[in-house]
């Protein structure tokens, strides 16, 4: 079919990978970060000014980066609200990331509705700081003339594709990115518009929601620009995931993600029900605590690295002599225990020692992941296989202790840009479709990632004994605060 192009936008930085169309073989790639403050030298860090991520994406795409492309694919951080009004121009900065001023807004929003069951079985969440229904909320309150002129609605992808083909009068989104907002059901396909006026106070125009495979228009010079979609679904297309996988995914805090027929609707708020980027679920469970537990033990032990305390915790044993870390050293979210503190338990003389408190830093937090995985299967997800990623999935003692806890085929990808690897392979079903030579109900065929493959094996029944006693530990500190 020829080249096509994905464009991934974070937080930070633009990255362009070009692709062969028919294998997803990386071409060419481009990088720019992101300017460091907005051209007004004025913006919060929760406030970026959206004309950054256009220069960025100029200086990525530099040199004849796109010559030949037939297609282009944009990804682009979740979570940015980017407010325009009725002539299309920003009222304000994007707001963007866990905006932690918006905190107080997301408990609003969920009394305004009657409970966070309430929200759930509306769309699938419930009101979080980072989500766009709670940052208008917040504009609501915080900047009510702003939020009076902020006539139309848009997130990073929707505006960055809006961008791309001139400012068309219709402009589009995809469902991925919409089951972010808080305002659309990835259960119905429809938008709340009724969630809208609650948080911002009157009614927006919102962006056309199109399907997985369908263009978002062309371009003059006669450049298909597919739907884009959010950063998470493009990376979960990037990787290739389908049924019967998830991904862990290793940050500060930690993250579970399935591939699901369906919407899943959870009154505890636990899951969050996402759209992904080919027409089917993205359920995802959050831990609070994954790499800075790591950290953390890191600090007490007076290890300089992760690397160094992943050495030191390998010369332990699975089970850490009786030592359980309840991880949540920041409170948690999974199981919800928000003022809760962590909980080191079984200290007797002969585990009193800085390799089994390494190793219970590790178990700890890989048990965590695993209770967010049980909350997923306890919904009836099938995982068969995990996909681990994050700079942690490469440490030793991790590899190790994963597939035992997990309890299934462990993953561990090649580190590699997943997110416009994904958002490339969409702008080839989107050519694929607009040539006649895909169907769009399925998507190009792909090679998949390159990557380490982690079998429990033999340590299967000593994992469960780990995780038996990690249970009886949490039980026992915090009785039926967690179920799954």
């Amino acid at each position: 079919m020829g080249i096509v192009a994905g464009l991934d936008s974070s937080p930070d930085f633009t990255r362009i990978v070009v692709c062969d169309a028919d294998t997803g073989a990386v071409l060419r790639q481009g990088y720019a970060p992101h300017p460091v403050e907005s051209p007004d030298g004025t913006a919060r860090p929760s406030d970026v000014d959206p004309q950054a991520w256009l220069l960025s994406l100029g200086e990525a795409a530099g040199g004849g980066l796109l010559e030949g492309v037939q297609a282009i694919g944009v990804s682009a951080q979740q979570n940015a609200v980017v407010p325009l009004d009725a002539q299309g121009n920003t009222v304000r900065p994007a707001m963007v990331g866990g905006d932690k001023r918006a905190q107080v807004a997301a408990a609003d929003l969920i009394d305004a509705l009657g409970g966070r069951e309430a929200w759930a079985q509306a769309v699938g969440c419930v009101p979080q700081a980072a989500q766009p229904v709670t940052k208008l909320r917040w504009l609501a309150k915080t900047e009510p003339e702003n939020a009076v002129r902020a006539a139309v609605l848009m997130q990073a992808h929707d505006w960055l594709v809006w961008q791309l083909l001139g400012r068309p009068v219709r402009r589009t989104t995809d469902r991925g990115g919409a089951s972010g907002t808080g305002y659309w059901s990835a259960a119905t396909g429809s938008y709340r518009s009724d969630l809208v006026e609650l948080a911002l106070g009157h009614q927006a125009m919102l962006p056309e929601v199109i399907g997985p495979a369908e263009a978002a228009g062309t371009t003059p010079e006669g450049l298909l620009i597919s739907a884009g979609t959010g950063e998470t679904m493009a990376a979960a297309f990037g990787l290739g995931i389908g049924l019967g996988d998830a991904v862990v995914s290793l940050g500060a805090s930690g993250s579970v993600m399935a591939v699901h027929p369906e919407a899943l609707v959870d009154s505890s708020g636990m899951i969050t029900s996402l759209a992904d980027a080919t027409g089917m679920h993205l359920p995802v469970v959050t831990t609070l605590n994954a790499v800075r537990t790591l950290r953390g033990a890191a600090e007490l032990l007076g290890v300089a690295d992760l690397e160094g305390l992943s050495d030191l915790a390998m010369k332990s044993t699975p089970g850490s002599h009786g030592l359980v870390l309840l991880p949540y050293l920041e409170g948690e979210r999974t199981p919800q225990l928000p003022h809760t503190a962590g909980m080191l338990a079984g200290l007797r003389r002969e585990s009193m020692k800085p390799e089994h408190l390494a190793r219970a830093a590790f178990e700890g937090m890989l048990c965590g992941l695993a209770d967010a995985l049980d909350v997923l299967r306890g919904r009836g997800v099938e995982v068969r296989r995990i996909f681990l990623l994050g700079a942690a999935a490469e440490l030793s003692a991790v590899q190790a202790a994963a597939p035992m806890l997990f309890g299934a085929q462990v993953v561990v990808p090649q580190p590699a840009d997943y997110a416009a690897i994904g958002a490339a392979r969409q702008a080839a079903w989107a050519l694929g479709v607009s040539q006649g030579t895909l169907d769009p109900r399925t998507p190009p065929v792909w090679q998949g990632a390159a990557a380490q493959v982690l079998e429990p094996g033999e340590e299967l029944a000593v994992g469960q004994a780990v995780r038996q006693q990690f249970v009886s530990v949490r039980e026992q500190t915090h009785p039926g605060a967690f179920r799954a």
